[in-house]
């Protein structure tokens, strides 16, 4: 009250305080007291004593920054405990690293959730006969794609035997899935970030039929790591799949061979061999830039992410 007063004036002594205020003015001149130890008040050289407010954005907002920066530091030190906690129940309690989701309707808000959820990346095996989220069902992805999220997605092929199966891969990857197709998958699976994963632990029914799915929803452990590990060996030897100009979805293991010009076939064949691109590029007498487009151009082709999986399609597809 003392130092709103003062802030609405230019200076004020403890009588005039007190006047406007109804304090004691005893009561007046231990606030001011405190105040000016506090620097939100200082004296003048008015006779009698007058005193002035410091001005609010001098006196307040550092204080209030101090204080914001301090609850950001708690926030961070009490989510850093949290992370220790979790990880001690973990290794102590099975419960917190597995927990079983019985039923179609629970497996689908928990793959919602997770993808809702979800920061930088979606793996997804889909294998065909949906359980408990039919082909085309699942908006959340789009949401998801919306915000940047990645998806990654491997269909093995009897999936495209579903009714408006291709139709709904088709418009996942227009909205930025990238599928690849397998002959054949293990099991259904979806992993978050790395961090989170779900897939079931008996079969359940497919088509959605009164025999209630099981799953497993597994957390930050080795098991985690070992899905993950599992979804990446299975990419590595997926054929990529692209939405032709009709809509169709196109994954042909030979796709992209007519593509190949004869330096193309040359370079590849170096390139397999271990000889480095500036040798590559004195031996076929082009640039390195050269070079390096042309195996773009064949990683764009094969859907490969690097030399090492370019070199491993390009043997697939009798390349070489």
């Amino acid at each position: 009250m003392v130092y709103r007063l003062l802030v609405g004036t230019a200076t004020a002594s403890v009588q005039e305080i007190a006047d406007q205020t109804g304090l004691p003015p005893d009561t007046v001149e231990s606030t001011l007291v405190s105040l000016r130890g506090k620097g939100l008040a200082t004296p003048t050289d008015r006779d009698p004593l007058h005193f002035a407010a410091t001005p609010p954005d001098v006196a307040l907002l550092p204080r209030l920054q101090r204080h914001a920066d301090a609850l950001d530091k708690a926030r961070t030190a009490v989510g850093d405990l949290l992370d220790s906690y979790r990880s001690a129940r973990r290794r102590q309690d099975a419960g917190q690293l597995i927990e079983v989701i019985s039923g179609a309707e629970a497996l689908r808000e928990h793959l919602r959730r997770m993808q809702d959820n979800a920061r930088h990346e979606m793996l997804w095996f889909c294998k065909a006969q949906y359980v408990a989220m039919p082909s085309g069902s699942n908006r959340a992805e789009y949401d998801a794609l919306a915000r940047g999220v990645r998806y990654r997605v491997l269909y093995e092929q009897a999936f495209f035997d579903d009714e408006g199966a291709i139709d709904n891969v088709a418009e996942g990857v227009r909205a930025g899935e990238i599928a690849r197709s397998v002959p054949h998958l293990p099991l259904r699976l979806a992993i978050a970030d790395r961090a989170i994963a779900i897939c079931p632990l008996v079969p359940g029914g497919a088509h959605g039929n009164p025999s209630e799915p099981t799953a497993a929803l597994v957390r930050d452990s080795s098991l985690l790591d070992a899905l993950t590990a599992l979804f990446e060996r299975y990419w590595e030897d997926a054929v990529p799949l692209r939405v032709g100009a009709a809509g169709t979805v196109d994954g042909s293991d030979d796709r992209g061979a007519g593509a190949l010009s004869e330096t193309d076939r040359r370079l590849l064949s170096l390139l397999v061999a271990g000889v480095a691109d500036k040798a590559i590029a004195s031996q076929m007498k082009l640039s390195r830039r050269t070079i390096q487009r042309h195996i773009q151009h064949m990683m764009t082709l094969t859907g490969a992410e690097t030399r090492m999986q370019l070199a491993w399609q390009a043997a697939r597809r009798n390349w070489l």
